[in-house]
């Protein structure tokens, strides 16, 4: 990451906005013609079919403008994918927190996920423009993802909660909500006055939770690339194959009891990589850690970690994955109070629950 950087053409650019704009547009139309509960085989296609998009422009890539790009495109997929895990736990949680109804599942998944990538989008340019203008912020992002890790692994036994949302606690607070779903519309009427649903808000959680995760992850992926446009293709697929994945591996996100050592161990390598950037930088004997070798060294670490969980689900199979959490769960707790939101989840119960159509959900508002 030294050397100059090659460009990426305009024409590249158009294509894939394009071809990401096609994945979106098909997904809503598969979604507005028929609302239905996401299948398992259903999920197993669809999660096939957006990982062989995703390898196979990681291949035209490479082909077209060259390995060097191509192997920093799976990297930063790699990256972004194994992140991304860690935001299913949280879907999880505020799919069932809102008990949102099984056939409204993958219409909440779908606009969270379009919102979170309009909003990585801008995240992505500004970071850009941040590392091209100011060296020093290799550094800065490369601390800030060692902190993460650390924290990450001091609270591994801890969930994320819906309450952390400033967004969402917010919205409580300041707008009119209704107690139960209509349909699958996000503005309903309540007595003759526009309300909005459940769904609104679940959606806001989620579009707002993933810009959260970006705040890591997208620091993360510019730690094996510098290039805005494969940092944003490899956000843009990995989130583009998240509902689908969200389906498949959601009632075995339990057994993955040591995710969250595992992705603070990735980030704490990306964020180590970053720091050696700028060391190079200032000084040119220091040496850097090659895109390759990054990329073996993430696999490495993820398939430890998926092999280590299957270890221990055999040894104890009562274990129950946690998807860390960047806050103190004991401080969360005193300040909401036994069984309030600060409260962890038993991420396997909550996998496994069933929320049921036209399901009433307290909103938590303020008494006007």
């Amino acid at each position: 990451m030294g050397s100059p950087r090659q460009q990426i053409s305009a024409t590249a650019w158009l294509l894939t906005l394009a071809l990401i704009a096609a994945l979106l547009a098909l997904d809503w139309l598969l979604l507005g013609r028929r609302p239905h509960t996401v299948s398992l085989g259903e999920a197993i296609r669809w999660s096939t079919f957006y990982i062989a998009v995703a390898l196979l422009f990681g291949v035209a890539l490479g082909v077209i403008a060259g390995w060097g790009l191509g192997t920093q495109y799976f990297a930063g997929y790699l990256v972004e994918k194994s992140l991304s895990v860690d935001n299913l736990f949280v879907f999880v949680i505020i799919i069932t927190t809102f008990a949102v109804p099984s056939e409204r599942q993958a219409k909440v998944l779908t606009f969270g996920i379009t919102v979170a990538l309009a909003l990585r989008a801008v995240f992505i340019a500004l970071g850009a423009t941040l590392l091209q203008t100011f060296s020093f912020m290799f550094l800065i992002f490369g601390l800030t993802l060692l902190a993460t890790a650390v924290q990450l692994y001091r609270h591994r036994d801890a969930d994320p909660t819906v309450e952390d949302n400033a967004l969402v606690r917010a919205a409580r607070r300041a707008l009119p909500i209704s107690d139960t779903y209509d349909g699958g519309r996000l503005v309903s009427r309540v007595d003759g006055r526009r309300v909005l649903t459940p769904l609104f808000v679940a959606v806001l959680a989620l579009g707002s939770s993933d810009l959260l995760f970006a705040f890591d992850s997208i620091p993360a992926v510019f730690g094996v690339t510098e290039h805005a446009f494969i940092v944003f293709a490899a956000n843009a697929f990995a989130l583009l194959g998240l509902r689908a994945l969200y389906f498949l591996v959601s009632e075995l996100l339990g057994r993955l009891v040591y995710l969250s050592v595992g992705l603070a161990a990735i980030l704490a390598f990306i964020g180590a990589k970053l720091v050696l950037e700028f060391a190079h930088d200032q000084a040119q004997s220091i040496p850097t850690l090659p895109t390759g070798l990054s990329l073996a060294t993430i696999a490495l670490l993820l398939a430890v970690t998926i092999v280590a969980s299957a270890i221990k689900n055999r040894r104890d199979p009562d274990a129950v994955a946690h998807a860390g959490s960047l806050r103190d769960p004991d401080r969360q707790r005193r300040r909401h109070g036994p069984g309030g939101p600060g409260t962890p989840h038993d991420l396997h119960a909550i996998s496994t629950a069933a929320p049921q159509p036209g399901a009433t959900i307290q909103t938590h508002r303020k008494s006007q």
